[in-house]
Order: structure tokens, then C-alpha cells, then sequence
């Protein structure tokens, strides 16, 4: 459909095609006005020499020049020296010099060529115009000035009616915010919508935008992104396979397969919707959300309904809500919610925690983990009220119990090594001996317990002060004398894998939105991106507000 310079009109004067039956016979060129009109056939053969001020009108378009060589016979006209073409208010077309067809309603414009529309001025070298379809079009670089949009190409076309722009070479629109660069982009210039298609590039001082198929509102700055989509600042990376994106407060919200990367922490959280508001700080992801941090070269995977990350870099705070779980390699746990510190390094686990320490289960009413800010790692837990230390005796049916008030541990290479419970503290515990048999059954009181762990299972034990107890043969000991006040032992509930974190229910929401992701986008892939209503409706103007008539007075 694209012509090139002179093979658009050409310099030979056109053979006059027959036209159809029934056909409407082409209207003729109609000179208005010339200073001057010769008749030189050595210089115009079969043709008319207009000079100054020459005006002609074809079908609605006036077409004005300083010279003018007119073929009345091929209805063709060829323009020299200011060369105006002008459709009603909508296109003005300027050039040193033009060629117009009246019977087939082309026009071709070179040198210095200028069209105007209301919205938008292109510059170029040469341009073509068919009134038929009312498209623009050129070959050469191009380009566009739309007030604070300035668009560059290597070729386009200009739909008139739509006042839309397309471009499918090396395009490159400079707005005062971002550079966007795209092979395919279509741009209506009244709205400034802007429609992305393939590998697309936005780029600002505050992140770097890549789609495969995109909207964005140059005018609102506000943006719709699909397919292979991903927004990148300097400390995040947000990806998703529907993003919306406003400009203008910094926010983006991210639909299906979201994933944000903390490129400084090497941290990740994900989950089906999310949504960032960058200049806050703050972050909210659910639909199975699932945040991912590295300790001590091992991954702690924390999942919650919900989850918030706030607070800038060094100073940030994940919060995770409703029936919150987690799992670290040698450590899981469940808790009501999770209130993680990055500047303190605090971790809170409230509302019923739960914590499971290789073969140890551990309850108390408040739990506490600590770390350590300058070597990022694990230092210390803490449990107030109510703690309660229960595992399995290795080679037996019973339970080694620790009861008491509170419990501070201290962690070496991740793992719980030395811990003290203290203040009315209770023992159940099988003594064996090193070929593994049993010795007895330890039952006391005491008012303070020393463990001291290896590889998480209990290698030494030290009582404190009053201690009142004894070992008991295995006999002599009955069934129900062997659980301690308040033991519940919930090993069926224990968190043994990342995959453990989901429930079924989070698990089938997974797959039914990841399905539906892989169904639109085989859907959509050769499927170009729909319009919008607005950018469609944009200059139609809004009906008048209906007035209810008043009634007549009597």
C-alpha cells in the first residue's frame, strides 16, 4: 500500500484510465485564482503555466503554490514553491513541491514536507496522501510533534478520521518524563493513548518498562501492560502478567504470576495480586502470596493471606496475616501473623505460634526469633508464658516434655544450641544410655533447665536449683504420668517442605490462575490489543444533561 516519491504520481502524465460502468465521472480541478496563466507547450506540453498566487479547489481540498503546471485533459496538477494543501480544518499539508491526482484523489508532497493536523506536525521528506482512505503515509524519516510528545520514525501512516499515527519501524517517542521505543506502535495524537506491540521499551529516571504488548496514556500517564511485562527500579523488579501502572503517584498493581525481586537483598515475594506504591514504600501481595528471604545461604519461605512489605531499604518491615506458616530447612512454624523488622532484625510470631525445631515442637503465647544485623543471621529466640518443649523419644512411644515460664535460646550456624527455660519449670525425659537403651524416665521440677543441642536433638540437660524428681524405671512409671499439664502434641501439622506452607485451597487457586494465564495468552498471541472505548470516543462530546420541563401554570 506504501508508494515511494515520484512512483506515488508519476512525472509523466498519467494515461487516462477507463472507469467503470455506472461510475461517477472524477470531478474536475477547479483554478480559482493565478496572476498569470500561459499556454508553453515547449515548456508544459498539453498543459497550462499558472504563476503567482495560484489557488485551485478539488472536491473540498484547496491546493495553493507559487507555480503550478496544469494537465486539464489528465485532470493533474504539478505545484512548485510554497505548496499548501488544505482538507477543511483537519489537514494542512506543506512542501516546496507537490503532484495531484483529481481522478484518483492522490496527493504527493516532497521537500521539506510539514503536515498539520490539530493535535499533531509531521516532519519529513516526502509524504503521500490518499483521500480515498484519508491515510497519510512516508518512507523517510519522520517526525512528530504532539505537544509534549516528540515521535521519531523511520516510516508511518496517519489514519485522518482517527487522527491516529502508526509506525512500524524504529520508533522513538521523547516525552520530559520517559523515552519510549517500540518496532510497532500505534498513537492517536488527540488523546495521546499509545498502543505498544512486541519488544517495547519505556525508560525514566524512575524505573525501566519492558512489554510485549502495552497501553499507555502519554497525556494521564497511566499504563496497561501485558504479556512478558516487567517494571524494574533500582532496588525492585515487578512482573505479572496484567500490570496497570500510574506515573503520577508511583504505583503499579500486578495481576496473575506476580513475582518482585528485591535485587539488593536477594529477596522475593509472590502471589496472583500485588500492588506497589513506590514513593511510600509499600507493597501488598495476596492470592497465594509467599515471601522468599535468604538466611545463611538457606531460603525462608513465609506465607500469609496477605503480606505487606514497607519501609525503605534497611528500614523495612514484612507483616503476614491469617494463618500465617514458614519453613527454613531445619525450622517451620505457624502463627495467627508474622511482624518481621529488618532494623531491629525482630521477628513476631502472634497469635498462637507454633515453632518446630528439627524433631522439637515449641508453644508458648509469645514467641520471638532475633537475628543478627551486621552477620544476617540467626542469634536468639525467645518465649514468653506458657512454654512448652515437646519431641518424640527417639527409639520409643513416649515424649520428652519441658515445661516452663519462659525459654531463651541462642542459634550457632542456624541451627538452636543452647537454650534455657526458666521459672517453674517441668521435666519429662527418657534417659538412654549410649547403645541406646533405656535408662529410666527422668520426671522433676526444677526452677531453671539448661539444654544444650546437637544437630537439634537434645545432647546435655541441666537442672537449676530446688530441683525435686527421680528417675523412674520404665514400669514404674504409669501411662498417665507421663504427659505434663497442657501437652499436645501436633506433629500431624508440622511443616515438613516450602510446598507444606499452601493449603488445598491455595494450592487449586494456583493452578486454576495459572491455567487461565496460559489459556489468554495462547489466546492473545497473534491476537492484536483492543482499542479502547475511550481513545475510540475520545473527541465525541458528551450528551447534554436532560432538564425536566417545567410544568405549565395554571
Amino acid at each position: 500500500m506504501l508508494f515511494l516519491g515520484t512512483q506515488f504520481i508519476s512525472a509523466q502524465k498519467p494515461k487516462s484510465a477507463k472507469a467503470p460502468k455506472n461510475a461517477q465521472a472524477p470531478k474536475k480541478i477547479n483554478i480559482e485564482h493565478s496572476d498569470f496563466l500561459d499556454v508553453d507547450q515547449v515548456l508544459v506540453p498539453d498543459g497550462i503555466l499558472l504563476t503567482g498566487n495560484v489557488k485551485v479547489n478539488h472536491d473540498g481540498v484547496v491546493l495553493t503554490c507559487n507555480k503550478a503546471y496544469y494537465f486539464q485533459k489528465e485532470n493533474y496538477l504539478k505545484a512548485f514553491g510554497n505548496v499548501q494543501l488544505v482538507q477543511g480544518d483537519t489537514l494542512f499539508l506543506n512542501s516546496k513541491y507537490a503532484e495531484y491526482s483529481g481522478n484518483i484523489k492522490k496527493a504527493f508532497a516532497t521537500g521539506d514536507a510539514v503536515m498539520t493536523s490539530p493535535d499533531a506536525t509531521l516532519q519529513t521528506d516526502t509524504i503521500n496522501f490518499d483521500r480515498n482512505i484519508q491515510q497519510v503515509f512516508y518512507n523517510t524519516k519522520g517526525t512528530i510533534v504532539n505537544k509534549d510528545n516528540t515521535l521519531v520514525s523511520k516510516s508511518g501512516r496517519y489514519y485522518v478520521a482517527e487522527k491516529k499515527f502508526q509506525f512500524l519501524t524504529e520508533v522513538i517517542i521523547t516525552n520530559p518524563k520517559y523515552v519510549i521505543k517500540s518496532n510497532h506502535l500505534d498513537y492517536y495524537s488527540n488523546s495521546g493513548h499509545t498502543y505498544l506491540f512486541g519488544p517495547s521499551t519505556i525508560t525514566s529516571k524512575a524505573n525501566y518498562i519492558y512489554t510485549e504488548k502495552g497501553f499507555y496514556d502519554t497525556k494521564k500517564n497511566l499504563a496497561h501492560f501485558l504479556r512478558r511485562s516487567y517494571i524494574k527500579y533500582d532496588d525492585r523488579l515487578i512482573e505479572g502478567d496484567s500490570l496497570y501502572y500510574n506515573r503520577n503517584i508511583e504505583f503499579a498493581s500486578a495481576t496473575r504470576n506476580v513475582k518482585i525481586t528485591d535485587s539488593i537483598n536477594r529477596g522475593l515475594v509472590k502471589g496472583h495480586y500485588a500492588e506497589i506504591y513506590k514513593l511510600k514504600d509499600s507493597m501488598f501481595v495476596t492470592k497465594r502470596a509467599v515471601a522468599i528471604n535468604l538466611v545463611e545461604n538457606d531460603s525462608v519461605y513465609i506465607h500469609g493471606k496477605k503480606l505487606m512489605v514497607t519501609g525503605k531499604e534497611g528500614e523495612r518491615i514484612l507483616r503476614a496475616f491469617n494463618n500465617v506458616r514458614f519453613y527454613k530447612t531445619d525450622m517451620s512454624g505457624k502463627c495467627d501473623s508474622i511482624h518481621s523488622n529488618s532494623k531491629t532484625a525482630l521477628t513476631k510470631l502472634i497469635g498462637h505460634p507454633i515453632l518446630w525445631n528439627g524433631e522439637s515442637q515449641i508453644t508458648g503465647d509469645i514467641m520471638h526469633l532475633i537475628g543478627d544485623n551486621k552477620t544476617r543471621k540467626l542469634d536468639s529466640l525467645k518465649v514468653l508464658n506458657n512454654t512448652f518443649i515437646i519431641s518424640k523419644d527417639t527409639l520409643g512411644t513416649g515424649y520428652n516434655q519441658v515445661k516452663g515460664l519462659n525459654l531463651f535460646g541462642k542459634f550457632r550456624e542456624g541451627k538452636l544450641h543452647d537454650v534455657d527455660v526458666i521459672k517453674n519449670t517441668e521435666v519429662i525425659y527418657f534417659m538412654r544410655n549410649d547403645a541406646n537403651e533405656l535408662i529410666g524416665i527422668n520426671k522433676n521440677v526444677s526452677s531453671k533447665i539448661n539444654m544444650i543441642l546437637e544437630n537439634n536433638a537434645v545432647d546435655n540437660i541441666t537442672f537449676f536449683n530446688r530441683v525435686d524428681g527421680d528417675i523412674y524405671p520404665e514400669a514404674d512409671l504409669p501411662e498417665n504420668a507421663r504427659k505434663l499439664r497442657g501437652f499436645v502434641w501436633r506433629g500431624d501439622e508440622r511443616i515438613k517442605s516450602k510446598d507444606d506452607i499452601f493449603s488445598e485451597e491455595d494450592n487449586e487457586l494456583n493452578d486454576k490462575l495459572i491455567k487461565e494465564g496460559k489459556d489468554e495468552e495462547e489466546k492473545g498471541k497473534n491476537v492484536p490489543l483492543k482499542v479502547r472505548k475511550e481513545t475510540l470516543n475520545y473527541d465525541k462530546k458528551k450528551p447534554a444533561a436532560k432538564t425536566e420541563a417545567k410544568p405549565k401554570e395554571k
